[in-house]
């Protein structure tokens, strides 16, 4: 459903001559070809599942947040635009994100379902959260407290 949504876009950004929204969805298309093409040792020979191009549009915002960073240091407001253009870009094929009180709860609940008592539980609890709220949260920020909940 992902990848149909991808190449419509992809289309109609051409069609409207929106540079910003081709290269960036054309990037996005290299990076799933590239994870296809990693998957198929596994015996994935479609490609990758939707829950993992989630992921993947995740780790390609965090990337971008960072790069920011490193071009606001750097005085290169020119480069700071534009991926902030690319993440609203990519942003666009993720579900609504969950609020902090949803994470919570969110967390609390998996918590109870794998039976996690200690911080040496993280690795289930956030094996669990990945397979159920693939790109609706940022599990960077539930990964700090889900160590608060459990330390």
């Amino acid at each position: 459903m992902l990848r149909e949504q991808i190449k419509e876009q992809l289309v109609a950004a051409m069609k409207a001559k929106d540079e910003v929204k081709v290269s960036t969805l054309r990037m996005i298309g290299a990076t799933l070809k590239d994870k296809d093409i990693a998957a198929r040792p596994s015996g994935k020979t479609d490609g990758i599942s939707d829950d993992e191009i989630l992921s993947m549009f995740q780790t390609m915002i965090k990337q971008r947040k960072e790069s920011i960073e490193l071009y606001e240091k750097g005085g290169r407001s020119d480069l700071v635009a534009k991926e902030k253009a690319e993440i609203e870009i990519i942003s666009s094929f993720l579900p609504e994100q969950m609020d902090d009180d949803a994470v919570k709860v969110a967390i609390e609940t998996c918590i109870k379902e794998v039976g996690a008592s200690s911080i040496k539980d993280m690795g289930k609890v956030m094996g669990a959260l990945k397979a159920k709220y693939a790109g609706q949260m940022d599990f960077g920020k539930a990964s700090g407290l889900i160590k608060s909940l459990l330390g």
